[in-house]
C-alpha cells in the first residue's frame, strides 16, 4: 500500500495501550490525519477518557457512539432467531459485535472523507478478517490499514517501550486489579484468553469470571422468569415491556446472580489454529434456552427440522466475518420467514448453573393440541389403526435391503 495515498484514516480506538500506539504509529508512519471511532456496545466502560487520550494526541475528529441498542436490535437479536451457536457450544458473542463496528467505521469514513480506516486486531486473530470481510461488502474501494500486520511491534514490552519513547500516556492499573487476561465485552458476553489459559488442561480461577457467580454459590432457592417473544424476538421479562438493549442486561445480570452463562471451549478459528477461551453469556444462555421452547411449541415440524440444519452454516458464516454475505443474508430472510408464528411466553427455572424450561404458551400460534396428543381416549381425533399403512409404507425400503443382504450377527 503507497503510504503517502492514506491522508485521513479512521481508526478503531479504544484508549487502551495497542490503539494509543496505533494512533501515533499512523501519524508517524503514514503522515496522515486519524479520526478516532470508539464504540459503546456494553463494555462496561467508562469511555470518557477515550476522548481525553484522543485530543492530546491531537486528534480533530472524535466519534463516541452509543450502539448499544442497535447492537441487540439489529444483530444480536436476528442472530438468535437462527440459534445461532458455533460448533456447539459459542454463542458467537465477539464475532457478533465486529460487523456493526465495520458498518460503522465504513460510515465515518465516508462522512469525514477518509481513504482509509484501521483496527488493531491482530495477525494470528478471527477479528482482523471479520473487520475486512465487513469493511469490504459495504465500500468495496475502501482501504485498511492492519499495523500488527506490518509493524515490529509485536509484544507489550515492545508496545510499552514505544509508547515510553513517543510520550504516549499508558495508564498502569494498581498491582492485583489488572486482569492478566486478553478480554473484550460487550452486551452480550465477556470472552477471557491467554495467560494460564493458553493449557487447555488448566482450570480458570475462581477470579477470572466477572458477570456471574459459580454455580455452586448461586441462591439456594430457584428463580422463575417468564420470557415473552413476539415474531421471534424477546420483548419482555415478567409481563415487563424493554428496549432490546436493556432487555439483555437484565437477563445477564438475572442469569449470572444464578451461576449460569460460563463456557469453556477449545474453538476452530477461521484462521487456522485451535484455541482456547473463556466465556460469559447468562443472558444469551437464557434467550437461547427459551426461543427454542418457544419455537417448539409454534414451529412445524419440517419448518423447525430446517432450521435446524440451517443452523450450523449460518453459525459458520457469523464466526468467520461473513454477516454482510449474500448467503448469510439469504438464510437470515428463510429464518425471519419462520418467526412470524414464534409468540407467546416462555416460563423458565433458574438454579445453580441450570436452565430448566418449566412452561410455554401461546394463544395465537400454539400447534400443540391436546385432543390430539393425551394418552387417554381421542373421541376420533387420531385413528391409530391408521399407523399401520404408515409404518409399512416407511418399512418398504428397509425390508427390501433386509431380503438382499440378510442381518448376521456380529
Amino acid at each position: 500500500m503507497a503510504q503517502n495515498a492514506i491522508k485521513k484514516v479512521v481508526l478503531a480506538y479504544s484508549g487502551g495501550l495497542d490503539t494509543s500506539v496505533i494512533l501515533r504509529w499512523l501519524q508517524e508512519q503514514y503522515d496522515c490525519e486519524v479520526v478516532t471511532f470508539t464504540a459503546d456496545i456494553g463494555q462496561g466502560e467508562e469511555l470518557a477518557p477515550a476522548r481525553a487520550k484522543a485530543e492530546a494526541a491531537g486528534v480533530k475528529e472524535i466519534y463516541i457512539d452509543d450502539l448499544r441498542e442497535e447492537f441487540v436490535r439489529d444483530f444480536v437479536f436476528p442472530m438468535f432467531r437462527a440459534n445461532a451457536i458455533y460448533e456447539g457450544e459459542y454463542l458467537l458473542g465477539t464475532s457478533i459485535a465486529r460487523p456493526l463496528i465495520a458498518k460503522r467505521l465504513v460510515e465515518i469514513a465516508i462522512e469525514t472523507g477518509a481513504d482509509a480506516i484501521s483496527h488493531g486486531a491482530t495477525g494470528k486473530g478471527n477479528d482482523q478478517v471479520r473487520f475486512e470481510l465487513g469493511a469490504y461488502a459495504l465500500k468495496p474501494d475502501i482501504q485498511i490499514v492492519a499495523p500488527w500486520r506490518e509493524w515490529d511491534l509485536l509484544s507489550r514490552e515492545k508496545l510499552l517501550a514505544y509508547a515510553e519513547a513517543h510520550g504516549i500516556p499508558v495508564e498502569m492499573k494498581r498491582e492485583g486489579t489488572k486482569s492478566p487476561y486478553s478480554m473484550d465485552a460487550n452486551l452480550l458476553h465477556i470472552s477471557y484468553e491467554g495467560y494460564d489459559l493458553e493449557d487447555p488442561w488448566c482450570e480458570p480461577g475462581a477470579d477470572m469470571w466477572r458477570w456471574s457467580v459459580a454455580p455452586e454459590d448461586a441462591p439456594d432457592r430457584p428463580t422463575y422468569i417468564e420470557l415473552t417473544f413476539a415474531q421471534g424476538d424477546c420483548v419482555a421479562i415478567d409481563g415487563q415491556s424493554m428496549s432490546p438493549a436493556a432487555l439483555l442486561a437484565e437477563l445477564n445480570r438475572i442469569g449470572g446472580a444464578n451461576g449460569i452463562g460460563r463456557a469453556d471451549i477449545v474453538e476452530n478459528r477461521y484462521v487456522g489454529m485451535k484455541s482456547r477461551g473463556c466465556y460469559e453469556t447468562p443472558g444469551g444462555t437464557l434467550l437461547l434456552k427459551a426461543h427454542r421452547a418457544m419455537e417448539s411449541l409454534t414451529l412445524d415440524r419440517e419448518a423447525a427440522h430446517q432450521k435446524d440444519a440451517l443452523m450450523p452454516r449460518y453459525a459458520e458464516l457469523v464466526y468467520n466475518g461473513y454477516w454482510f454475505s449474500p448467503e448469510r443474508q439469504m438464510l437470515q430472510a428463510a429464518i425471519d420467514q419462520t418467526q412470524a408464528v414464534v409468540n407467546g411466553v416462555v416460563r423458565l427455572k433458574l438454579y445453580k448453573g441450570n436452565v430448566l424450561v418449566v412452561g410455554r404458551k401461546s394463544e395465537s400460534d400454539s400447534l400443540f393440541d391436546a385432543s390430539i396428543a393425551t394418552f387417554e381416549e381421542d373421541a376420533g381425533a387420531y385413528d391409530q389403526g391408521d399407523a399401520t399403512g404408515f409404518i409399512r409404507l416407511n418399512a418398504l425400503r428397509l425390508r427390501v435391503a433386509g431380503n438382499r443382504r440378510p442381518y448376521r450377527r456380529g
